[in-house]
């Protein structure tokens, strides 16, 4: 489980505890990777997540904007690793059907509202007052702003960031994130802090 909480507000996913910065001191950023080639990673809303389950048959139309062709296509998806069949050819318009390949979570997703290109920086590091590895992400001005309204409209609904198709978290949203900078903490080590960093970064 991952959580995601903002300099001003606070986004859960079964975890408590996670506090946000203090307004107008900068955090350290311990390990901090520039964005390289946000193209590749995309922010699309979570419209159904579904436990981790054998594949039922050949997933074909993962892309589908119908209900019941989603809902198919996630039954029939191998989620175990292994290269993606779109691996990132996906049409970011459309609705995608997905899974966090570690897990095996498989997910209906909606079209993408924010991509890589909307961030500037991932961090990875340790917090000192409780131990527990974080990634810090840092929006532009115009990705900012965007992410401000997408999670006052989204709150109790999950978000997934996505890499050439493949889920690589997906927490819920508890409030407004504004002011640019959102933190992801949840039950992880620092090494996969840092790729989990990385790989949201591009590099």
């Amino acid at each position: 489980m991952r959580i995601l909480c903002g300099a001003v507000a606070l986004v859960l996913l079964g975890v408590t505890g996670c506090q946000s910065g203090v307004s107008g001191q900068p955090e350290p950023e311990g390990d901090s990777f520039a964005v390289k080639d946000g193209s590749r990673l995309r922010f699309r809303p979570v419209l159904a997540e579904l436990p981790p389950g054998p594949a039922t048959g050949a997933a074909t139309n993962r892309q589908s904007t119908e209900p019941a062709e989603q809902q198919a296509a996630a039954a029939a998806l191998d989620c175990s690793p292994g290269p993606d069949p779109l691996d990132g050819r996906d049409d970011p318009a459309l609705p995608l059907v997905g899974c966090d390949r570690v897990q095996g979570t498989k997910y209906v997703l909606g079209p993408a509202f924010l991509t890589g290109a909307d961030l500037s920086k991932a961090n990875a590091r340790l917090d000192a007052q409780t131990g527990s590895s974080i990634v810090g992400l840092s929006f532009t001005d115009a990705g900012s702003r965007t992410w401000a309204d997408w999670t006052a409209g989204n709150i109790g609904k999950q978000v997934a960031m996505v890499l050439k198709s493949r889920v690589l978290t997906a927490p819920s949203i508890q409030a407004a994130i504004t002011g640019g900078e959102t933190q992801i903490t949840g039950k992880f080590t620092l090494p996969e802090a840092r790729q989990l960093a990385r790989d949201i970064a591009g590099v």
